[in-house]
C-alpha cells in the first residue's frame, strides 16, 4: 500500500526546492554579472543538466546543491576564454 507523503515530508521537499532555487539564482546572477546574459542562460541550462546527473534520488531530502553549482561552473570554465573577459573588465568602464 502506497502512503501519501506526510505534511512533514512535503515541507522537507519544499525546503529543498527553495534551496535549489536560491543556489541556481545566485549562480546565474553571478555568471550574468561577470560574463553577460548569454553565458548566464547557457550556464542555467548547464546547472539543470548537472542536477539531472547527480547521484541523489529524485525525491531525496538532502541534496548537495553546491555540488551541482560546481559542476555547472566547470562547464562554464571549459566554455569561456577567461583572458578575453579579463581584458573586457579592464577596459570596461564601471
Amino acid at each position: 500500500m502506497i502512503r501519501p507523503p506526510s505534511p512533514t515530508s512535503d515541507s522537507i521537499y519544499e525546503r529543498q526546492t527553495e534551496l535549489a532555487t536560491r543556489e541556481l539564482s545566485a549562480f546565474v546572477g553571478a555568471v550574468r554579472q561577470l560574463y553577460g546574459p548569454e553565458q548566464a542562460q547557457i550556464s542555467a541550462q548547464d546547472w539543470l543538466e548537472a542536477l539531472d546527473v547527480m547521484d541523489s534520488p529524485p525525491l531525496s531530502t538532502a541534496r548537495d546543491w553546491r555540488a551541482v553549482t560546481v559542476a555547472a561552473s566547470a562547464r562554464l570554465a571549459a566554455r569561456i576564454d577567461t583572458s578575453e573577459y579579463r581584458r573586457n573588465l579592464v577596459t570596461k568602464p564601471r
